[in-house]
């Protein structure tokens, strides 16, 4: 998903976002989130914290998105495509490296 909204990808999908649009995509990340959490919530000092960090980020960013989003609609129109860049490569590194994590050998 995040491959697909990259900014180099699709430049001009950010431009214009209307609120119900917003709110589906809030809904779909919030269940996104919760199905992460109820299906991997450990809290162990290794990689597997990364799933359930981004479980709750999901499930946190979909409730404020769903609540507020008006506030969303308006800043992402504020927000210069550099910055949109930038976090959506920083996902991009995590959900690649979680992915290898999950499907890669253990060594053992």
């Amino acid at each position: 998903m995040v491959a697909a909204e990259f900014s180099l990808v699709q430049p001009h999908l950010y431009d214009e976002q209307i609120s119900p649009v917003v709110h589906l995509s809030s809904v779909l990340m919030f269940a996104g989130g919760l199905a992460i959490i109820r299906a991997h919530n450990r809290w162990a000092r290794d990689r597997t914290v990364l799933v359930t960090l981004s479980g709750w980020f999901f499930l946190i960013l979909g409730l404020l998105r769903m609540f507020a989003t008006g506030f969303c609609v308006r800043s992402a129109s504020n927000t210069g495509a550099t910055a949109f860049t930038f976090l959506e490569g920083i996902l991009f590194v995590l959900a690649v490296y979680m992915t290898f994590k999950a499907y890669g050998r253990d060594g053992k």
